[in-house]
């Protein structure tokens, strides 16, 4: 069953202010959900929740841990930040209550069914609950506003354009004047769901000759940097460095973002607002409450931003444990709150669009 992820835009306007999120109209959220302890408290929760998976949406785990453990001083929380990969097998093992993940669970690895299995008597549900935006960022004095086209990043990357005066650079920023700069390409020596969502987008928009992956492409060449941390800080340090980077990242580290062609050509800064947009054009390719999006990284949306990931909250929509369910629940609505999803805007995140949030609202409400 497929059907279109069409989401409305008003929840991401004016997204850089934390009421952007909160004055919406969000037609079918629960009404209590709109603060971290107005309901859970009230029910006396306590227990230990045990999760596991996704880095990148470490900073807002840590976050809404924070306030929902201060609401709920009687439940502990514990995220494991061990990547996506091993998030989803601890899950499937039975060993946390839910796993976050950088994409949603993989059908050409089986993964599916094994989460069913794991659930018992219902099915595992992908809740989409984090907008990552990832940075093209530059260290290129006297050069702003940077604007580039997907087949000129696939070159750059790809260490077929070495120079910033390049012709592809060029036609891309008729009016720049370009130095002729060695590039510095930079991209993540470790396995990241960032280097695997990046690689997606110049499979699908780019000349890119490589399978999309965590681990980066040996032959695509470039150097190496562990880390978020350790991109934001080689790019800073070093003149005529290129890389890809969470937004938060590249704002923590005051990084200059270049402006990225989306399928139309169209140049676009990237915003919460922009990034949005193309979680806004996302289908929903689930069925029911499992709202597993498929990204369109050439979409042609007006405005929209192209490069971007979402995190997801793996879990039971039946079948966990009663406590547990009860935890999880009680946390996972929480996060879909008009409150959890303004605390992203101040970590470099974008809420999620509100006709997208209220389905995930709908789908946290059936775990039992």
């Amino acid at each position: 069953m497929k059907y279109a992820g069409r989401l409305a835009a008003a929840a991401i306007a004016g997204v850089l202010s934390l009421a952007a999120c909160g004055t919406d109209d969000n037609t079918g959220a629960d009404s209590g959900a709109t603060a971290a302890g107005s309901s859970a408290a009230a029910g006396g929760l306590s227990g230990t929740l045990n999760a596991a998976g996704s880095s990148a949406q470490g900073n807002a785990i840590a976050e809404w841990k924070k306030s929902f453990q201060s609401a709920n001083p009687g439940v502990s929380i514990n995220y494991q930040g061990s990547g996506s990969g091993a998030g989803v097998q601890a899950f499937i093992q039975g060993t946390v209550a839910f796993a976050g993940s950088d994409s949603a669970l993989k059908d050409d690895k089986g993964e599916p069914a094994q989460a069913d299995a794991r659930c018992k008597t219902g099915k595992a549900i992908n809740l989409p609950m984090v907008t990552g935006p990832v940075a093209v960022v530059y260290n290129l004095p006297g050069v702003d506003g940077l604007q580039l086209s997907p087949k000129t990043i696939g070159g750059i990357f790809n260490s077929q354009i070495t120079k910033w005066d390049d012709p592809a650079i060029k036609a891309d920023n008729p009016d720049a004047k370009l130095p002729s700069t060695a590039i510095q390409a930079f991209h993540r020596s470790d396995e990241s769901g960032t280097s695997d969502n990046f690689t997606k987008f110049l499979k699908t928009t780019a000349d890119w000759p490589y399978e999309p992956a965590k681990a980066w492409p040996a032959e695509a060449k470039g150097q190496g940097s562990k880390g978020s941390d350790g991109i934001a800080s080689s790019v800073k340090s070093t003149e005529g460095a290129i890389s890809y980077v969470e937004l938060s990242y590249a704002e923590n580290s005051q990084l200059q973002k270049a402006k990225v062609a989306n399928g139309s050509g169209e140049f676009v800064e990237l915003t919460p607002e922009s990034a949005g947009k193309t979680v806004e054009a996302a289908e929903i390719t689930g069925s029911g409450n499992d709202l597993k999006l498929s990204i369109d990284y050439a979409t042609k949306a007006a405005g929209a931003y192209p490069i971007v990931l979402v995190t997801y909250e793996i879990t039971c929509e039946k079948g966990l444990p009663a406590e547990e369910a009860k935890l999880v629940k009680s946390f996972l609505t929480y996060t879909a709150s008009d409150e959890g999803q303004q605390a992203l805007t101040g970590l470099g995140y974008a809420p999620l669009p509100a006709s997208l949030l209220g389905k995930v609202r709908t789908a946290v409400e059936a775990i039992s």
